[in-house]
């Protein structure tokens, strides 16, 4: 990736500590508006399997998001349809006040993909 100036870029996956660590490391003690993950497993095509890969994923952007935005903060984090659909929007809704499914237009129709969006951290 071509260097943007101002931003600082890190290449890794986000369940390993060390990559968690380095994030962590870059954002130090700021308290941040906007966590935006936009991370997908490699799907295996089972459902079950990777509507599980997708919660995880959810899940620990849910958690950083708790511990580094500001009160009014925001999380947009993709998910997919399917069997933990509703409990990762009740996840949203128990860590925010206002919280909404928005299908991008750049999303193909067909796509299971939609991105939560949850505004104003709850204490």
């Amino acid at each position: 990736m071509e260097p943007i100036e101002g931003v600082s870029f890190l290449q890794g996956d986000f369940r390993e500590p060390e990559v968690l660590e380095q994030l962590e490391a870059l954002v130090g003690e700021r308290k941040l508006d906007l966590v935006v993950s936009d991370m997908a497993p490699n799907l295996s095509g089972i459902a079950s399997a990777d509507a599980a890969r997708v919660a995880d994923l959810v899940e620990l952007a849910l958690a950083f998001a708790h511990d580094h935005l500001i009160p009014d903060g925001a999380l947009v984090a993709k998910v997919f349809h399917g069997g933990a659909y509703d409990g990762l929007v009740q996840a949203f809704r128990r860590q925010f006040r206002v919280v909404k499914v928005i299908k991008p237009k750049a999303s193909r129709d067909r796509s299971a993909e939609t991105f939560l969006v949850g505004l104003g951290l709850k204490a």
